[in-house]
């Protein structure tokens, strides 16, 4: 059975009117029954009974691993440890960091997966610059990294799935989770760079500060 977390339920005659639905949880939200809910969401889209959602939420800490995760990667499973369908390796998610999960019909915007993904990047980019923090893109590594003087850190991580030209999953920026929470699993599986937040570079953004601005910068980028 799914949870009811205030998208279960709708006038579609209504909801349908609107491009994208947003969602906020305030407390945080079981791995498991996230990812259910998603699914059931995705394939409601897919049949044109629902309409895109975005999803803001925290998890309780859980280590999740994509597609791609080597178990070697998972130097200590302190936290229950999930196998997931999205693309990528592992991560972590937990209280402070702000987790949004993105069901988009790509059918009816734009059928490039590559072209999504760069998306959801610059969404996190444009997040991020609202805060007057530089995020940027590498080659080869997953995610959205700042500069240390003479150290790159990562403050975003992504991984989606798409079913059906429907994406979930999506993105998590690091509000100001315990950050010693990250040493459990390389991150991404990148061994050499260590991970960050805005808490640790010093800007005070309480959670909802950050809702403001993802809410504004998707609008930017996705319309």
């Amino acid at each position: 059975m799914v949870a009811d977390y205030g998208f279960g339920k709708l006038n579609l005659d209504t909801a349908l009117e609107s491009r994208t639905e947003w969602q906020t949880s305030d407390s945080p939200v079981a791995y498991p029954e996230a990812l259910e809910a998603m699914e059931t969401r995705a394939a409601a889209i897919a049949d044109g009974q629902a309409p895109e959602l975005v999803w803001l939420l925290e998890h309780p800490p859980v280590y999740t691993a994509g597609t791609s995760a080597n178990d070697a990667d998972l130097i200590d499973p302190r936290f229950p440890v999930y196998r997931t369908g999205r693309g990528g390796q592992f991560t972590y998610h937990g209280p402070g960091q702000r987790v949004g999960y993105v069901m988009l019909n790509l059918k009816q915007r734009k059928p490039d997966v590559r072209g999504f993904v760069r998306d959801l990047e610059q969404w996190l980019i444009e997040t991020l610059a609202e805060f007057n923090v530089k995020g940027e893109r590498r080659d080869g590594r997953v995610g959205i990294w700042v500069v240390r003087g003479s150290r790159e850190d990562k403050i975003a991580a992504l991984g989606v799935r798409i079913r059906r030209w429907v994406t979930f999953h999506g993105v998590s920026l690091n509000v100001e989770p315990d950050l010693s929470h990250f040493d459990g699993i390389v991150p991404c599986g990148i061994r050499q760079y260590g991970v960050t937040s805005l808490a640790d570079l010093g800007v005070p953004a309480t959670m909802a500060d950050v809702d403001v601005a993802m809410k504004r910068s998707f609008e930017k980028i996705f319309g």
